[in-house]
């Protein structure tokens, strides 16, 4: 069965600090990076609903299904985005991993597949995952990509599954990648990142 704690995850360039509430400022100040709030499929809080954001990651990590960080480039010393695995299933040995946002500025960079690196590593190789699940919501094109480019097999769509920040309803995309298949994902990132190895 799988074992989750709050962990500081570090690599190329990024840190993956555990979510905490001290984190609200810099996280209020990273969402102004493109004003990706007005985007009526994601999960990303406006600067003046960051407390509440936080609040619900916290209670989620409380009540054992979710495991929040708080993404900083090393660089600049800024919080950039946040990501968090969710939907913890240990008696299924699953995770999933989600509620990922960054900065538009840091979007087509380097920054998710160290991330993801960082994520689907410590999951399959220290928390004993059998399966990490990815989802995203029908409309969300530029996040299907992301996820499919990882390496992730699309398991398919879930109708009406999610009631979107503005009240509507969206269809759900659902991927995964299973342990044995791990060992070649990883690979593939771990190649994404040598060609990124010019970048900041």
């Amino acid at each position: 069965m799988i074992t989750l704690h709050p962990v500081m995850l570090e690599r190329d360039g990024i840190r993956l600090e555990p979510l905490s509430l001290a984190h609200g400022p810099e996280v209020a100040e990273a969402v102004t990076d493109g004003e990706l709030w007005k985007l009526w499929f994601t999960s990303v809080p406006e600067p003046s609903g960051v407390a509440a954001w936080l609040e619900t990651a916290l209670a989620g990590h409380a009540r054992g299904v979710m495991l929040p960080w708080a993404v900083r480039e090393i660089a600049s010393g800024r919080i950039i985005g946040s990501t968090r695995y969710h939907d913890i299933l240990p008696e299924l040995d699953r995770v999933e991993i989600g509620y990922t946002w960054y900065g538009a500025s840091r979007q087509r960079s380097k920054v998710n597949t160290v991330c993801k690196l960082m994520l689907l590593s410590h999951a399959f190789e220290s928390a004993g995952c059998g399966v990490v699940g990815l989802r995203t919501d029908n409309f969300n094109f530029r996040s299907q990509r992301a996820i499919e480019a990882l390496g992730a097999k699309k398991d398919g769509i879930i109708r009406n599954y999610r009631r979107r920040k503005d009240g509507s309803i969206g269809d759900t995309v659902m991927y995964s990648i299973t342990a044995p298949e791990w060992p070649d994902v990883k690979r593939h990132l771990e190649f994404r990142l040598e060609r990124h190895a010019g970048e900041s």
